[in-house]
């Protein structure tokens, strides 16, 4: 047995009769190369020990050993948003712990660009698999990453989406507790305040609120925002003057923080007002802030650990978000 260290893609060349670009094409699973030329490639490369795991699986399709996530969002109100950079943060935490890299885009709102950077990764091979948030209604990813054979797990709330492949949270559970907790207090009319209404989750949150509000004999009524604390202060503000809303659920922390804002300053201290999302930006705030917990840190592990799972064709432990 030939010394791993030893085997060299020139050697490899120089024994089968090939060039050296034809067993590169090989060995990277790239096209170039005859399905036999490839077989002969890899079959000496197994036997000479080119691979530490000698897998023909291993030798039949390079890794990357990254995964890469897309985000849709406006890079500078990302950077504002606690919870992606929690989440990030938990996603390159497991990353290391399994020393893998993270291939990160952020393209705008723009239609179109999300699936040109999957396009351009696969036939780049620049990662082995994906992450995907904020799913659309209607959303095409899944299956283009179907067609080009890339790996991926989303984050949301149906199960059918891609079976096996969801972080299942539970956006009518948080909903009900949300609501009962108002009721609970004795309020009698919400707003909420949500994302944009293209996202399942945004759907499926603004439906939960109006049937567990109808549940109570509450009403209930939601108005779209682009997250940011602007909208937040903006939509708040124009509901400031009725007197008998009682109670603000906003989308996330941002939104809260700019509500905050609008209710401050015309002095309607008697609506409650509650985040969807828990951060030190609402510890921050002039006055009393409820919010859900939401862990979006460990929701990042235990997405990157699902993902990892399946490139390494075991069955992964968790497939729910922490509640």
């Amino acid at each position: 047995m030939v010394s791993a260290t030893r085997v060299t893609i020139g050697g490899l060349a120089d024994r089968l009769g090939l060039s050296k670009a034809s067993v590169s094409y090989a060995l990277n699973g790239q096209p170039g190369v005859s399905d036999d030329t490839r077989r002969r490639v890899l079959d000496l490369a197994e036997e000479l020990g080119w691979h530490p795991s000698s897998s023909a699986r291993a030798l039949s399709r390079a890794r990357s050993d990254a995964i890469g996530i897309v985000l849709r969002r406006d890079p500078g109100l990302l950077g504002t948003e606690p919870y992606y950079m929690s989440l990030l943060a938990g996603v390159e935490a497991e990353l290391a712990e399994s020393g893998q890299s993270l291939l990160l885009r952020m393209v705008g709102t723009s239609n179109g660009q999300d699936l040109a950077a999957y396009r351009r990764w696969s036939a780049e091979q620049r990662v082995d698999g994906v992450m995907l948030f904020d799913i659309v209604v209607g959303d095409p990813r899944p299956a283009l990453l179907d067609e080009l054979g890339l790996a991926f797990v989303l984050h949301g709330n149906d199960e059918a989406a891609a079976p096996g492949r969801v972080l299942l949270y539970d956006a009518f559970g948080d909903a009900r507790m949300l609501v009962d907790h108002l009721h609970a207090l004795g309020h009698r009319r919400i707003l909420h305040i949500q994302g944009p209404q293209e996202f399942e989750h945004e759907q499926e949150r603004a439906a939960a609120i109006a049937r567990f509000a109808a549940e109570h004999g509450m009403q209930a009524a939601s108005e779209p925002s682009d997250y940011s604390m602007e909208a937040g202060e903006r939509i708040a503000g124009a509901h400031a003057g009725d007197l008998g809303l009682t109670a603000i659920v906003t989308s996330n922390d941002l939104l809260a923080l700019g509500a905050q804002a609008a209710l401050s300053r015309r002095g309607r201290d008697d609506i409650a007002l509650v985040s969807w999302d828990d951060s030190l930006i609402c510890r921050l705030g002039s006055r009393p802030l409820t919010a859900l917990a939401r862990f979006p840190e460990e929701q990042g592990r235990r997405a990157t650990r699902m993902l990892l799972d399946e490139l390494s064709g075991v069955e992964t432990a968790t497939r729910t978000a922490r509640p």
